[in-house]
């Protein structure tokens, strides 16, 4: 796929704000009885539809009690293929075989323009377009749209703007959830002089450190400039980068405030920072990620969300509005089958979104799911959020970036912060670096 291609691929998605995609602002949206394509599908007994989609374990199941809906009102059959960690290697071999699967869910807008670069999604406009229109506002239907062409459907958002924090320490250390940048530095020098170390992070990938610098980006440069770096319309040597960079090193820059010391956390992965703030003794006591460090801390440790764990929003910085910056799955046809496209209208639908919400660890980008909707206190607080950062919502900026630069372990923007850990004070060299990369990944010179 040609570089330009992908840049126009992604414009519009890196552009994109999200308020309306978590509510209908002031236009009249459809309940969940009455959106389109709720309630009944058509016959489909007798037929197989096979999805595709990298979820396991809790995730897959809540997905296939959606998929249960779906055989439910239509009588058709439901095959859940798992894809591993990688479903661009997944699918690759069954496209060129001939066999895809009828719908695949794509973890990025990366991977989506991609195929539909090669030509291997099917257009779903013809079909779905006015369910997609009826149930999401024009920012959640352009996640899904490249080139123009409305290519998926923006079934499940995730909310990376979230601090989590171990309830017990904060108690014992005397402190509360900060506000501010400022406070979140004086919140972390006490709870160090009580003994724990302020903050769990592991970056044995890099993924964690792309979320936090982003979040930080979007705050000190504000949205506008955000959808520039995306578009790579500003250079990574802007000041606004090395604004950021900065401010990433007040983090990381003193291992002491660092459960493992800085060593330690680039030889922890993401689950072993959430577990090691809930051992005993607890190693860590805040962590910056997404809403699913919810289901890690219920799945994994012996505490639970309340009692033991709670969130706050990401800090405001030099007095910056609230703002979230996100991720999501898109529901993708690959197959031109009847069965397939009345999957991706069901998955456009109130309907669909409301098994997961009711389930538990999903948040739906729908304008027609309330808020109450949602069975779990912790999601509801999520969706809220993404209601009230209004038009400072934006999209991982990583997962907007061709693959090279933006996902891919040990390079590009997760190697290069890795590295800047460890050097936390070289904020030019780390900004060049990340201009080099980027202009390689985008073929400039």
């Amino acid at each position: 796929m040609s570089t330009k291609r992908w840049i126009r691929g992604l414009a519009a998605v890196a552009a994109l704000t999200l308020v309306g995609a978590a509510c209908g602002g002031d236009n009249e949206s459809p309940s969940p009885s009455t959106g389109a394509g709720a309630s009944t599908g058509p016959d489909l007994s007798g037929q197989t539809i096979e999805v595709a989609a990298t979820w396991t374990g809790a995730e897959q199941k809540s997905f296939e009690e959606v998929l249960a809906l779906f055989e439910e009102q239509t009588g058709a059959t439901v095959r859940f293929l798992s894809a591993g960690d990688d479903i661009a290697a997944f699918l690759g071999p069954k496209i060129e075989g001939g066999q895809p699967p009828d719908v695949a869910i794509l973890p990025q807008p990366g991977v989506l323009s991609s195929f539909a670069a090669d030509g291997d999604l099917i257009p779903i406009e013809d079909f779905a377009g006015d369910v997609v229109d009826a149930n999401f506002a024009s920012g959640a239907r352009q996640v899904g749209t490249v080139d123009g062409t409305l290519y998926a459907v923006w079934f499940r958002a995730a909310q990376k703007s979230t601090v989590w924090y171990n309830t017990h320490v904060f108690s014992d250390a005397g402190v509360e959830p900060p506000a501010t940048w400022d406070e979140l530095q004086t919140t972390a020098q006490t709870i160090s002089d009580f003994g724990v170390a302020p903050y769990s992070v592991g970056v044995d990938v890099g993924w964690p450190l792309s979320d936090l610098f982003e979040n930080i980006y979007l705050r000190t440069a504000g949205a506008d400039m955000y959808d520039q770096l995306a578009k790579h319309e500003i250079p990574w040597t802007d000041q606004s980068v090395k604004d950021a960079l900065t401010k990433m090193s007040e983090v990381l820059g003193d291992g002491d405030l660092i459960a493992g010391g800085t060593s330690g956390a680039l030889q922890t992965d993401f689950t072993g920072s959430v577990t090691q703030m809930f051992a005993d003794p607890p190693d860590g006591a805040m962590l910056f990620e997404g809403n699913f460090v919810g289901g890690v801390i219920n799945g994994e440790t012996k505490s639970k969300v309340g009692p033991d764990a709670d969130f706050f929003e990401f800090p405001s910085i030099d007095g910056s509005a609230p703002a979230v910056m996100g991720g999501g799955d898109l529901a993708a046809l690959l197959k031109d089958s009847e069965g397939g496209k009345e999957m991706i209208k069901f998955l456009a639908t109130p309907e669909a979104a409301e098994v997961w919400a009711g389930l538990g660890g999903y948040i739906s980008p729908s304008k027609s799911v309330d808020v109450s909707a949602y069975t779990d206190p912790v999601d509801q607080r999520v969706a809220q959020a993404l209601i009230d950062a209004g038009d400072s919502v934006r999209y991982d900026l990583s997962d907007l970036q061709p693959t090279e630069f933006g996902a891919t372990t040990g390079q590009g923007i997760w190697g290069i912060l890795t590295d800047f850990m460890s050097h936390p004070d070289d904020v030019d060299g780390t900004a060049q670096q990340l201009e080099a990369a980027a202009k390689a990944a985008y073929g400039e010179k």
